[in-house]
């Protein structure tokens, strides 16, 4: 029976950075166990029949951390684009700049007024004790009704599926721009676009293979430690041991697991308290499916994704995949592009209907309600991907943190640590920079004891 003193499951951002960084650290005592037959997560990448590269949503690299752009640096070699985001909101027939709350004169007339009424003072509108108790009450307080109405709550909506009443506040962060009174008025007066917010207005994307290039560069790096194709069917705290679908059983020390937080709580865990099983209730997500549509023939438009609020588009974002890199499509010729890529993303859950087998055509509709295809252009649409991913995002619910407060714990008092987008349940920490590093800082508090910082309860 095969013993380590690190097992890593799951061969996503996360895992991988465990354990690129704990041979950085002289550690020999480690292995990757990957369910699937290649290596990236949720951030892998495929190449359709027609040649076309497509990502599992709309990836870009931006980074927090010197390890990080250091990584970047070193896996990619200089292989790779760099971009000023160009992003839209579709809504009200036009387009306004992203981010919407900071660029609404591009609106019709009557709807910038709705927007400008709802900020002005008013009671209760700049209380400073106000104390929202959930998602919808903060969007209302911080960018008012006009703004919730026309883009936050239904733009929401669409990407969560969840409602937003059922949902947190606090992990905002920097990942919504909020709003003044002055600054929306100095724009408006001085037609102004307001568009540098946000840590990803600058992005890198590689050359060539999608951003899973990263990742299955950092894979191949790791000298034969990744074993693919061991999908986990048990973990068995007392005995440190996993077992896989393969029938392999491999024990361990130190248990590193990527997956799905809520399945380990639930079903892979041979012995835990009734607490912590019930607690993995308490851990909510999405799902999503990612849509590939490659069109003959380029269109000028230099976005790099887009923004639906709007009930006329099914998905809640499009990426515009040939501006990410040329060679995302099969036709490349320098930096002109001959076919079109749309990535589309369209959410579903328990609150929110999954389209099914009317997935694709409801999203070609939706390409051309959003005015990104004509129909005409169905007749040159030359190729059509999509995939279903059951986990999507973890949505930051009102009782998430008590969910984590009870499974994590648990978990850490039988050395097994969940990190990752959804081995740790922190939408807010997980960007690709950041799921890198709770791999990174795991592995450095393993090895050194230095303390991790990204991820924390």
């Amino acid at each position: 029976m095969p013993h380590h003193k690190y097992l890593i499951i799951g061969a996503g951002p996360t895992g991988l950075g465990a354990a690129r960084r704990l041979a950085e650290l002289g550690e020999e005592s480690f292995a990757v166990l990957e369910a699937n037959a290649y290596a990236g997560g949720l951030a892998a990448s495929f190449k359709d029949s027609q040649g076309f590269t497509w990502d599992i949503g709309g990836h870009v690299v931006f980074s927090h951390y010197a390890y990080f752009d250091a990584l970047m640096e070193d896996l990619l070699g200089g292989e790779y684009l760099e971009h000023q985001r160009v992003a839209g909101v579709r809504i009200a027939g036009t387009w306004v700049p992203y981010p919407f709350q900071n660029n609404i004169r591009h609106l019709p007339p009557e709807l910038v007024w709705e927007c400008v009424k709802a900020l002005l003072p008013g009671p209760g509108r700049n209380a400073d004790d106000f104390m929202p108790s959930d998602f919808r009450q903060w969007i209302n307080h911080i960018f008012g009704e006009g703004i919730a109405r026309l883009f936050m709550l239904p733009y929401n909506f669409k990407v969560w599926a969840t409602p937003p009443e059922l949902m947190d506040y606090k992990w905002i962060g920097e990942r919504v721009s909020v709003v003044s009174l002055e600054r929306v008025l100095k724009n408006i007066l001085l037609h102004h676009d307001d568009v540098s917010w946000g840590p990803n207005n600058t992005f890198k994307f590689p050359l060539t293979g999608g951003t899973g290039e990263i990742f299955r560069r950092m894979a191949a790096r790791l000298d034969g430690r990744v074993l693919y194709g061991r999908s986990v069917t048990a973990v068995d705290p007392a005995a440190k041991a996993v077992t896989c679908a393969t029938g392999e059983r491999f024990t361990y020390e130190h248990l590193l697991f990527t997956g799905h937080l809520d399945k380990l709580a639930r079903h892979l865990l041979t012995q835990a308290p009734g607490a912590v099983r019930e607690a993995a209730s308490l851990l909510v997500h999405n799902g999503a499916y990612i849509g590939g549509v490659g069109v003959e023939g380029p269109r000028d438009d230099d976005k790099c994704w887009m923004y639906f609020p709007e009930a006329n588009c099914p998905f809640y974002r499009v990426t515009n995949f040939h501006n990410y890199s040329p060679n995302n499509t099969p036709d490349p010729d320098g930096m002109r592009v001959r076919k079109r890529a749309f990535m589309t993303e369209v959410s579903f859950s328990g609150h929110k209907p999954d389209l099914g087998a009317a997935h694709m055509e409801t999203a070609l509709q939706g390409l051309i309600n959003g005015s990104l295809m004509t129909e005409d252009d169905r007749k040159a649409v030359v190729s059509t991907w999509e995939m279903k991913i059951d986990y999507a995002y973890p949505v930051p619910t009102l009782e998430r943190d008590r969910g984590l407060r009870i499974i994590q714990p648990w978990l850490e008092e039988h050395s097994i640590y969940g990190r990752g987008r959804f081995g740790g349940w922190k939408y807010e920490a997980s960007n690709m920079d950041h799921s890198v590093m709770q791999g990174v800082e795991w592995a450095e508090r393993m090895a050194t004891g230095k303390p991790e910082t990204t991820y924390s309860l």
